[in-house]
């Protein structure tokens, strides 16, 4: 335990090590955005890493949340003039009522009948978001006005990135914490079995309604700082698509590992900014990627060589 310990706190200082020297080779505002965005991502990910990788609950519709989040943001600072801050907190607490209001049903499922579930919950926040042209401006999308923090506005491409590298070791220390308390070990065993676990005195829906809000919340924290940060949202930020963008990140990176869920959405967010050197091709190279990922590192990236390590150093 106290390697594990140890490891993950080492993680850490890696992270915060790579997000303060990052800005040095960056040799222009672009390098930045994709920076702000992998950040963003990677937010959202370590949430539902929580939630899928370590108490074995699948979401496809954890893009909602997000959407919940922006739009909470986007409409009450846009249209009816509140603070960012206090807009993003009214986000936050919105989503988690939501999560906590449906997780109870939802989470009574298992397997493809939870997926479906969760997958129709995203399908529906995203067509709310859609329908409601006169407050969410419909298809077309809206403005969002720029966040400002203590009365200074975040506008530069550099204060962006200070700021979402510091929500996203903020919220990697805090699911380093969960994953090492009770709760943590109770997660795990709940995804191990969680009829074992219920026989052990373990409250499972209590644990799986838990994870299912925290994840939620952290969502809906990436959705406003993402709204901010473009000044324009479209409901396809809350689509299906996003959703299964988001697992698909947390399963490349690795399961069960909070660091694989920030290297999976880093890979996925500005891996096809540098594959346009294919042109036309981008795309079948980005799917050449996962695919030759998922061949030779079935656990995903950073467990699979984590473990490889650990083997040759034996």
């Amino acid at each position: 335990m106290r390697r594990l310990l140890r490891s993950h706190y080492g993680g850490l200082g890696i992270l915060i090590l790579v997000i303060l020297l990052m800005p040095f080779a960056f040799p222009n505002s672009f390098y930045f955005d994709v920076a702000i965005n992998v950040g963003i991502a990677a937010i959202v990910c370590v949430g539902l890493n929580l939630l899928i990788g370590y108490a074995g609950q699948i979401s496809l519709g954890h893009a909602g949340f997000f959407g919940i989040g922006a739009y909470a943001s986007a409409i009450l600072t846009s249209s009816h003039g509140w603070p960012p801050l206090l807009a993003l907190l009214a986000g936050i607490l919105i989503s988690g009522l939501i999560a906590f209001v449906v997780a109870r049903p939802i989470l009574a499922l298992k397997g493809h009948y939870l997926a479906m579930a969760t997958l129709g919950l995203g399908v529906i926040i995203s067509i709310i978001l859609s329908q409601e042209v006169d407050l969410t401006g419909g298809p077309d999308g809206m403005p969002v006005d720029s966040l400002t923090v203590l009365g200074i506005e975040i506008a530069s491409p550099q204060a962006w990135y200070w700021l979402v590298g510091g929500a996203l070791v903020l919220v990697t220390w805090l699911a380093l914490n969960l994953v090492d308390s009770p709760i943590g070990r109770a997660l795990r065993a709940v995804h191990s079995s969680e009829i074992a676990a219920r026989v052990c005195g373990v409250d499972t829906t209590s644990y799986k309604v838990l994870v299912f809000v925290v994840s939620a919340v952290v969502a809906s924290l990436a959705g406003s700082l993402f709204a901010h940060f473009s000044g324009w949202l479209t409901p396809d930020e809350a689509d299906f698509l996003r959703s299964i963008q988001f697992v698909t990140m947390v399963v490349l990176g690795g399961m069960a590992s909070i660091f694989g869920a920030i290297v999976g959405a880093a890979l996925l967010t500005a891996l096809p900014q540098f594959l346009t050197v294919f042109q036309n091709y981008e795309h079948v190279m980005l799917g050449l990627v996962m695919v030759l990922t998922m061949i030779f590192l079935p656990r995903g990236l950073v467990p699979t060589l984590a473990l490889r390590l650990l083997g040759e150093r034996r």
